[in-house]
This record gives structure tokens, C-alpha cells and sequence, in this order.
């Protein structure tokens, strides 16, 4: 069956003046307009397309890359605000609409909400919904501790940053777990440090415990290097000087400079740490 609002791998069945007919397995046809046409192809040939209804309500094919697609999350823009709703741009002629019962703060020409992409079961239209929540479920949770997970950015909390994971679920990064600049909508990759009661799940942006000592050796050797082998920087060091210079906390930075003194790799001394003169 060919999936609306979803990519779809379709075979070329013919040429025809408005473009070519697509088709699946189960005898199902779209038509690819010209205008998406490429300049080399055969009949037989498989394309993948991103299918869905245009602005007459027909279904349609294109080799366009929408920016979001169905069961997604996104930032998008709106383009314009109407009696019925909102249009955001979602990179194709058609634009996405977002009902005024979806929008979880009325929404504005020119600005850019984080959005989840569905299908809305009484119009076959794909829609908009900027009430993240909820499509998102933590009842019965895909991840582990110490699992990589891909997150994106929700919304800001008193805690920190809640964040959605793996398109499924809902999670949180602490205050005190970041150290980088981080803007709704943007997109990373994660550890679930921590599943507390009723499945609510810490995240990460550096890997944990044991786990994260070498990468973050690394980092400081790297600092080490780049400015002639030294850093003003111990164990006494103020934790925001720490921050602001490593994108890292003063716990983890501690374990770190241990790993390499262990290592015969630096020296620690009063104003700094020092890269070791190999022999």
C-alpha cells in the first residue's frame, strides 16, 4: 500500500503527458508531476518518493525532501495564520496546517514551533500539533539505562531541558548536566543516565560513570595540546572556569585529570595542569 506522508519506494509503470504513473505492489498508482521528473530514467525503474495530498486533495507524489514527516518531530515555521489555523512550512508547495485546537500557544507568522507531523484520522490529511506531549509515552519505555539515545530538544523547565527521545518518549537533562548552549528543536545524541519511578528517564549529553572518563581525557589532552601544553586549571579551580572553558563538571573534569595523571601523561601544579615531557 502506498503510505501517505511517509516515504515510498515505487516502481515507474509509464510516461504520460502530466508526468509519471508510480506504482506498488498491490496495484496502487501516483502520479509524480513533471516537474519532479528526472532527467534519466526507465520504465521499471524504482524511485523513492514522499507521498501526499496536494493543495486540490489529490494524492501526489515528489522527490522533494519534506522537513518533517508523518510520526516526526520538527521545527518549523509558520508561514501564515488564518481563521482556520496555521501554515507552516514543512519544504513543499503545500504547506503543513495546525489546527487552533493543536497549537499549544497560539502561533505567529514568522515564528518557529517544534511540531509533530500525524495523520488526522476524519480528513486523511497530514496536520500539525505543536502538544508534543502528547505523542509521547513512557508507559512501556524501548530504551535502557545507559542506552544511546537520538533526543530533540522540547521545552525549558525549572529543572533544565525536557527533551523527546527517539521520537517515542519524554525525558529530562538537569541544570547541572549542561554545558553547552542548547535551543529548543535541536537535535543530539544522548545516554539515558538514570529510569526513576513511573518510568520518567534522566538524560545525558556525555556518556556516564566509568564510561565517560577517557572521552573527556581526551578533550583535555586536545586543550592541553592546542594551547603549548598548558591549561590554568586543577582540582581547587572554580567549577564555572571549569564549565566555560571544557563544557564540563568539575566532578567529571576531576575524574579525567586523574585517568591522565595515572597515565604519567601531565603534571598538576599550582597554577595549572602541564602536558608531560614524554622521555
Amino acid at each position: 500500500m502506498i503510505q501517505i506522508g511517509e516515504y515510498n519506494t515505487l516502481e515507474i509503470l509509464r510516461d504520460t503527458e502530466p508526468g509519471l504513473f508510480l506504482g506498488d505492489a498491490d496495484n496502487n498508482e501516483v502520479l509524480l508531476p513533471n516537474r519532479y521528473v528526472p532527467e534519466h530514467f526507465e520504465i521499471g525503474d524504482n524511485l523513492e518518493v514522499f507521498v501526499y495530498l496536494d493543495n486540490e486533495e489529490r494524492i501526489i507524489a515528489t522527490t522533494d525532501q519534506p522537513y518533517i514527516v508523518k510520526g516526526e518531530f520538527a521545527m518549523l515555521r509558520c508561514n501564515a495564520v488564518t481563521n482556520f489555523g496555521a501554515f507552516l512550512d514543512f519544504g513543499l508547495v503545500k504547506e503543513l496546517f495546525c489546527p487552533f485546537k493543536e497549537q499549544a500557544f497560539p502561533m505567529k507568522k514568522g515564528g518557529w514551533y517544534l511540531v509533530h507531523c500525524y495523520m488526522d484520522d476524519i480528513t486523511e490529511r497530514l496536520v500539525a500539533s505543536s502538544k508534543t506531549n502528547r505523542f509521547l509515552d513512557n508507559k512501556e519505555l524501548t530504551v535502557a539505562e545507559f542506552d544511546k539515545v537520538d533526543i530533540i530538544v522540547s521545552h525549558p523547565s525549572d529543572l533544565g531541558l525536557n527533551v523527546i527521545i527517539n521520537n517515542k518518549h519524554s525525558g529530562l537533562i538537569y541544570k547541572d548536566n549542561i554545558f553547552q548552549e542548547i535551543s529548543v528543536g535541536d537535535k543530539l545524541k544522548g545516554i539515558v543516565k538514570k529510569i526513576r519511578p513511573g518510568n520518567k528517564l534522566d538524560i545525558s549529553l556525555g556518556d556516564i560513570g566509568y564510561r565517560n572518563i577517557e572521552p573527556n581525557a581526551d578533550k583535555i589532552m586536545q586543550e592541553l595540546e592546542y594551547n603549548s601544553g598548558f591549561i590554568p586549571l586543577n582540582d581547587k579551580s572554580n567549577p564555572e572556569d571549569i564549565k566555560n572553558r571544557l563544557e564540563m563538571s568539575k566532578k567529571t573534569f576531576k575524574k579525567a585529570v586523574g585517568t591522565l595523571y595515572k597515565k604519567k601523561l601531565i603534571e598538576i601544579k599550582d597554577d595549572g595542569i602541564y602536558l608531560k615531557t614524554q622521555d
